[in-house]
């Protein structure tokens, strides 16, 4: 064969193709092929309109190269956005969502075809890409960065098929907000930077044991079971105990939800606030949400002698509001109405629901704890609606709906600089991005938080969220004192804010009090039973510190049975067995260490424990283990 001299150029390569095509296929293969054929023109039409080309079609795949990558990165974004409004018109199981890799690459060009690895690793960044969203090469992002208006989440050096060197990754979406990329490394990136964010990692997990797994109302993990009975025995709260169920959404609109989500949330807080009730925490309740579960038994289930539900109607300026109170013992109705008024008498309907409802109970108020109770953290109705909607978009727990809380809280706090409570939401938004890495600057980010923190503080010294918020920012610096002092006072203004109960119970634990660590973490589980795989944890590592390995087992064995990749409990199961000489199960529990952890290494093990007798217990054990 002769020898023929090709080519070579550096190009832009987008690869697209449909997620779930099989699916689709096997549903309607005509109307597949039809959709198909229209998107694939659409998609012809926007990479003309960028200078770019289609050349080759194959299957469901589209595969297109550019002049410049700047050019094939907002193609990308423009078809997406294309697609997506198209697909509105579509039923749901008929969508056709397609997922788009970019690389800038070296290849060879044989007339109007292209070959080389720069295709073969769009096509696999294309893999890499969510449904409806875009992967970009490392190369890529540095011809694009400053120049395209997005956000952007950089997931590691990827190994790729065929392709020997491992491909720096990001996943990017529109934000001309964006001021820094997010970092999502997984732990079997085999870079240098990934050893230090899975190390710090480990840190972070240990220097509260909730940090990681902190639930919002809307998490959905797995009730605890008979775990709550150990530790607590039979519960019968001297206070009358009350839950109060998600208010349903009537307004036939789902982005109405916040609103609805919003209203409970705000009822149990207030609640919250009367020491001579015992409200069940959100966390719990909204597990419920959109169920319709038999009165009585969810009062044996709860241990709640009252249920307090309703529904929301938002109609232009309108809003309708049901609520009733019920015996849960009885399932008789104590009081029920309904408040038809004007949108911006809201505050004002739900004063008349907490008052009401604390009246008919005979809890005995004090003035002053009454206007504690009642104090509302702004007037602005528009900056309230937009408080609600961050808080919506801030419990989907994803890094697009964090993006887009730190956008409506900043404009809830531009409406009214002395909103407490929205700075609350925004330092929060701040640690959950440090937390969940989705940052490159995390300690500026919990400096941002500390300042935001303090600054709600400043604003309104009462408002226990910001006490709160501030006391979990002081542990994450290991700041003990100072956290307990915070924690403490958030608890004395909402003696029902179970999160400031389990933060008080990872305080005392790391510096150096299990025992005190368990009371407090006995006083959670009386009304939010459903914790964590972080509280499981510390309880656990509470009890290995008291010496009373058993019932640490106990602990640690439910929490990586329920939750089987989160590395803590696996890490302090490893101690114990290798304490205890059971070496086979140190074995097994070393190897699920490192099969989620493969850096894992014992000088970055427990910085935060105070006491360093408790931390070389726990290392020593792990040696044993074989772990170094």
């Amino acid at each position: 064969m002769p020898d023929r001299q090709f080519n070579r150029k550096l190009t832009a390569i987008l690869s697209a193709d449909v997620e779930g095509y099989s699916r689709l296929m096997s549903l309607d293969d005509a109307e597949t092929v039809n959709t198909l054929k229209f998107y694939r023109e659409k998609i012809s039409h926007r990479v003309q309109t960028h200078r770019g080309r289609v050349i080759d079609s194959p299957g469901d795949n589209i595969l297109a190269e550019f002049i410049s990558a700047v050019d094939a990165v907002q193609c990308a974004l423009e078809i997406q956005d294309e697609i997506k409004k198209y697909n509105a018109a579509l039923p749901d199981d008929r969508n056709m969502v397609f997922r788009i890799g970019v690389n800038l690459g070296d290849v060879i060009a044989d007339g109007d075809r292209i070959y080389g690895d720069g295709v073969n690793i769009a096509a696999r960044l294309e893999g890499l890409a969510t449904g409806g969203g875009l992967c970009i090469s490392g190369n890529t992002y540095e011809q694009i960065q400053n120049k395209v208006p997005v956000g952007c989440e950089f997931i590691g050096n990827q190994a790729v098929k065929n392709i020997p060197n491992p491909v720096p990754a990001y996943r990017i979406w529109k934000d001309p907000d964006a001021t820094a990329c997010m970092v999502n490394l997984t732990p079997l990136q085999k870079s240098k930077k990934t050893v230090l964010t899975v190390m710090a990692a480990v840190v972070i997990l240990l220097v509260g044991g909730t940090v990681l797994m902190k639930y919002s109302p809307l998490s959905t993990s797995p009730p605890p079971g008979d775990d709550t009975a150990r530790l607590l025995g039979n519960l019968s709260p001297a206070k009358p105990s009350i839950a109060v169920l998600p208010f349903a959404n009537l307004s036939n609109d789902i982005d109405q939800e916040y609103f609805s989500d919003g209203l409970t949330q705000d009822i149990i807080t207030d609640l919250s606030k009367f020491r001579e009730l015992a409200v069940t925490a959100s966390t719990t309740v909204f597990k419920y949400k959109g169920k319709t579960p038999n009165i009585k038994e969810l009062g044996n289930e709860l241990n709640v002698k009252y249920i307090l539900e309703g529904s929301v109607q938002k109609a232009g300026d309108q809003v309708r509001i049901n609520a009733q109170l019920i015996d849960t013992t009885s399932g008789n109705h104590i009081w029920a109405d309904r408040f038809n008024r004007p949108i911006e008498d809201i505050f004002d309907m739900q004063d008349e629901i907490i008052e009401t409802t604390v009246r008919k109970l005979a809890v005995k108020v004090g003035q002053s704890e009454r206007a504690l109770a009642m104090r509302k953290s702004t007037g602005n109705l528009d900056a309230y609606d937009y408080y609600l909607k961050a808080y919506h978009h801030f419990y989907q727990r994803t890094h697009d709906g964090n993006i887009e809380a730190r956008k409506l809280f900043q404009k809830a706090i531009a409406l009214d600089p002395n909103y407490a409570a929205a700075y609350v939401g925004l330092a929060k938004v701040r640690t959950w991005a440090v937390n969940m890495g989705m940052t490159e600057f995390p300690n500026a980010a919990l400096n941002e938080a500390l300042d935001l923190a303090k600054k709600a503080v400043q604003l309104d010294d009462s408002n226990a969220g910001a006490r709160g918020e501030l006391g979990y920012i002081y542990m994450r610096f290991g700041k003990y004192d100072l956290a307990k002092s915070e924690l403490q006072k958030a608890i004395d203004l909402n003696p029902n804010d179970w999160v400031s109960y389990r933060l008080m119970g990872a305080v005392m634990l790391y510096s150096g009090n299990p025992d005190k660590s368990l009371e407090w973490y006995n006083q959670v589980l009386e009304f939010d039973p459903y914790i964590s795989p972080g509280s499981y944890m510390n309880i656990g590592i509470a009890h290995y510190l008291k010496g009373d390995n058993d019932e640490a087992i106990h602990w640690l064995t439910q929490a990586a049975t329920k939750w089987p990749t989160f590395l803590g409990s696996h890490i302090l199961l490893a101690s114990i067995y290798g304490q205890t000489g059971q070496m086979d199960l140190a074995a097994a529990e070393k190897a699920e260490i490192l099969s989620i952890s493969p850096f894992f290494k014992l000088d970055f093990y427990g910085q935060a424990y105070q006491n360093p007798a408790h931390r070389e217990k726990i290392v020593a054990g792990l040696r044993k283990a074989g772990l170094d």
